[in-house]
This record gives structure tokens, C-alpha cells and sequence, in this order.
């Protein structure tokens, strides 16, 4: 009987080791992941690179409105 049962536990664990992901969809899931980051990175960039660009021009308006005002240039 105890032959039995140590035989089942190893049946049972090799089955389970077998259903687990193979190493090709590993390396999938792992570049899929690695492209996910790198989209959202590059998402996070673009988006800081857009408000950097909108305070320079609100900056820029900014400086002109006030020239204007001073009378340094004309409109």
C-alpha cells in the first residue's frame, strides 16, 4: 500500500509539473510583458514632452503679451 501512495504523490506531481506554461510560452508572455512596458514608458514620455511643450509656448505668450504691454514691441 505504501509503495501505492508514494507512487500516486509522484504521479500527481509530475502531472502537475506537465500542466504548467512550457518555456516558449514563458518567453512569450515575458516579451509581450517587455513590450507592454516600453508601449506605456513611451505613452508617459509623450505625454510629459506635450505639457513641457504647452508651458514653453504659454511661456512664450506670456513674455510677448507682456513686451506689448510695456510698449517694447507693437502688436
Amino acid at each position: 500500500m505504501k509503495k501505492i501512495a508514494t507512487l500516486f504523490v509522484i504521479g500527481a506531481v509530475a502531472f502537475l509539473y506537465a500542466c504548467g506554461p512550457s518555456a516558449k510560452e514563458m518567453e512569450e508572455t515575458r516579451i509581450a510583458d517587455s513590450i507592454r512596458v516600453a508601449d506605456s514608458l513611451a505613452m508617459v514620455q509623450a505625454e510629459q514632452q506635450r505639457i513641457a511643450d504647452s508651458i514653453a509656448i504659454a511661456q512664450a505668450e506670456e513674455a510677448h503679451a507682456d513686451s506689448v504691454a510695456q510698449g517694447l514691441i507693437k502688436e
